[in-house]
């Protein structure tokens, strides 16, 4: 036993003032009177005999009642953590697990608003004098100061559910941070959370022994969650006025099957698909929703499904673009090529512009998606920095080598985007001989089903360029001739693609341009060129948002609007070679879709999902916490039950240990009483 203020121990002094009261008071004669003295000898032994008793039992009681007293004031205590530090001002940091898990219900309503009051009792276990912390999952400026337990109070009271989520080793790390500033020698930091095991990392976490680290996990009532976990097309542009297939993963992170529960798709505010989906415990399912896009621009989409208590993932949203027209650049040596002339010009899909090579305007190139290079003779220094600019930033390009090319030329602009390039010219007869069906050009040109590549009359090629084919390439064949070679490759170079054909469209090399591959091919890659935007983002994640082809021009600035609130910042945004950054900062909180303008024009759709990682509500029992805690080492850690009835006494017997004060002024008046019968009912 210990005590907290052992100087007055000192007054235990007084106990030689009853002792002395005792050897004088009660040496005191009172005569009587008897009249008759025949037994006075037998009278007065017994009578001295009890005094005494009496005497000694009254010096007792006085005896213990001052002592329990000094020791009230010095107050005992049994220390229950060998680092215990019960003197002066406490500075203590205590996080509130606020991400959506913590809507899920325990016994005492949600798992926040018993966290909170969970805060609460262990605010009330410090002195008023003490500094306290306040801490969640949004790491805000505004929680990295110090605070009174009144500002604590009110502060505690804003506390909302978030999006953000941080795993146990950055709240300790933050809380460590802090604490450490004070130059208070009692240092605490509180965690109360569910624990999920998605963000429970103690063992990567770094320790610091100077301060006493204590977990209060609290448990809902059930851990059964349904939520839609991603989305994907099965193509990568959708196309006006054609059937869409968007696949949607949903899982179920719960112990019962889920049959026949309903999913809906909306977009731009208008319900487009339904569908139902049947999902076996702890596992998930892929469902197929069909519809038809019947506008072109930015589409908004929202997927719905409908579970109860944890709602934030019911809700994906995604948005996508449905193109206008897709824009072809052709850069011809001299004449127009009739064969993409009747491919792209008459279709609406396509915005077919030619160009000589004596005429470029590079400035266009910005404003397309697919250019093609006709037969050029070289390519200068000029036009090759350019491509690449174009090439890095995503769009795609497709070379037809001239009759006379010059190899140099191309050479060092091939190998300056890391391509294969052209060697010589093989004038020797063949043909094509294999088509790559795996290649996402020709997957759906063929029916697989009645091997449809197998009986076509392929390609005859009477001369072609040699491509090299080194062990280092990453060319990706779709075309390849009898001797092996490729016929028709593509390299992938930055965002964007290069496709390298073999043969001129002359005629004079090859059937390919008459041939019934040609359209299929060619097609392919104008509709490949688009480069789709991504679907969705995720809060907290991904606050870099690439913006392809855009540029600011005077005093305007982007603008992220949402589609559904009054949400609207100016994010900032850099310039790079591949394209445009906006930097969100953390500032977009709620999902939903938003879209990007400026100077009124509407640039590109955006959507924003919460973190999944919320989304699995299996977190860990207190045994196996206690487990972990054991298994990392950490002496400084205590565990204790959040839904323990009396924490506050909980938490003061750990930070102050056992104090018997209470138990001496019981003590000490229960002699006192002793004291008082003695006197007064022993004659």
């Amino acid at each position: 036993m210990q005590f907290i203020y052992p100087s007055f121990l000192f007054a235990l002094a007084a106990l030689a003032i009853p002792v002395i009261i005792h050897l004088f008071n009660f040496r005191k004669f009172k005569k009587i009177y008897f009249t008759n003295v025949k037994f006075l000898r037998e009278i007065k032994q017994e009578t001295q005999s009890k005094s005494q008793l009496k005497h000694l039992l009254i010096l007792l009681a006085r005896l213990l009642a001052i002592a329990f007293l000094v020791f009230a004031f010095a107050q005992p205590y049994i220390p229950v953590s060998k680092a215990l530090k019960v003197s002066g001002d406490k500075v203590v940091s205590i996080f509130i697990d606020n991400s959506f898990s913590m809507d899920a219900q325990g016994k005492a309503g949600s798992l926040l608003d018993q966290a909170k009051k969970n805060a609460q009792e262990v605010l009330a276990a410090y002195k008023p004098s003490d500094r306290f912390q306040l801490l969640t999952n949004d790491f805000e400026g505004k929680h990295q100061r110090l605070l009174n337990k009144e500002e604590f109070t009110e502060m505690l009271q804003e506390v909302k559910s978030t999006a953000s989520v941080k795993s146990v080793s950055e709240i300790l790390s933050r809380q460590f941070d802090l604490l450490n500033t004070s130059d208070s020698k009692s240092k605490s930091a509180y965690i109360v959370s569910d624990f999920q095991k998605t963000n429970y990392d103690l063992l990567n976490a770094k320790n610091d022994s100077s301060v006493q680290v204590t977990l209060i996990p609290l448990e809902g009532n059930s851990k059964n969650n349904v939520y839609i976990d991603s989305c994907w097309f099965t193509t990568p542009l959708q196309q006006i006025n054609k059937a869409v297939l968007l696949n949607v993963r949903i899982n179920n992170a719960s112990d019962a099957e889920v049959e026949n529960a309903p999913i809906k798709l909306f977009i731009n505010k208008q319900q487009k698909a339904l569908a139902s989906f049947t999902v076996n415990a702890h596992s998930d399912v892929t469902v197929q929703l069909s519809f038809t896009c019947k506008e072109t621009g930015v589409q908004n989409a929202q997927l719905q499904i409908t579970d109860y208590p944890v709602t934030f993932d019911d809700n994906y949203y995604l948005s996508f673009d449905v193109a206008r027209q897709i824009s072809i650049l052709s850069i011809n040596e001299e004449n127009e090529s009739n064969s993409i002339n009747s491919l792209f010009a008459r279709d609406s899909s396509f915005k077919l512009t030619n160009a000589s090579q004596k005429n470029i305007d590079y400035a266009s190139f910005s404003k397309n998606n697919f250019i093609i290079l006709n037969e050029l003779k070289s390519i200068s220094s000029g036009l090759a920095q350019e491509l690449k600019r174009f090439v890095n930033a995503g769009g795609s390009l497709l070379i037809f080598p001239n009759n006379e090319t010059e190899l140099v030329s191309y050479q060092s602009f091939l190998t300056s985007v890391n391509a294969n390039y052209y060697v010589s010219l093989d004038t020797a007869n063949t043909r094509v001989d294999k088509i790559n069906l795996a290649h996402t050009i020709y997957d759906d040109v063929f029916d697989k089903k009645k091997n449809g590549a197998e009986n076509i009359d392929l390609p005859v090629v009477l001369s072609h360029y040699v491509i090299n084919n080194t062990s280092h390439s990453n060319i990706e064949y779709l075309m390849r001739l009898q001797n092996g070679e490729v016929f028709l490759g593509k390299n992938n170079f930055g965002k964007g693609k290069i496709y390298l054909s073999s043969v001129p469209l002359n005629n004079a090399f090859s059937n390919f341009t008459k041939h019934a591959m040609f359209v299929p091919t060619l097609y392919k890659m104008a509709l490949y060129s688009v480069s789709p935007s991504k679907l969705f983002y995720t809060i907290g994640k991904d606050d870099l948002v690439e913006i392809n082809n855009s540029s600011l021009t005077g005093d305007d600035v982007y603008h992220l609007k949402s589609v559904t609130g009054n949400f609207d910042i100016v994010p900032e945004h850099k310039v790079y070679e591949s394209g445009t950054k906006i930097n969100l900062h953390e500032q977009l909180k709620t999902a939903d879709n938003y879209l990007l303008t400026a100077n009124k024009d509407t640039l590109m759709g955006l959507a924003f999902n919460y973190d999944r990682k919320e989304s699995n509500l299996e977190c860990y029992d207190n045994a196996a916490l206690e487990a972990m805690i054991n298994k990392s080492g950490s002496t400084n850690f205590t565990l204790l039950s959040g839904s323990a009835k009396d924490l506050t006494t909980s938490l003061r017997e750990l930070n102050q240990g056992k104090r018997y004060w209470k138990l001496c002024i019981v003590l000490v008046l229960i002699f006192l009483a002793a004291e008082a019968a003695l006197i007064r009912f022993w004659k």
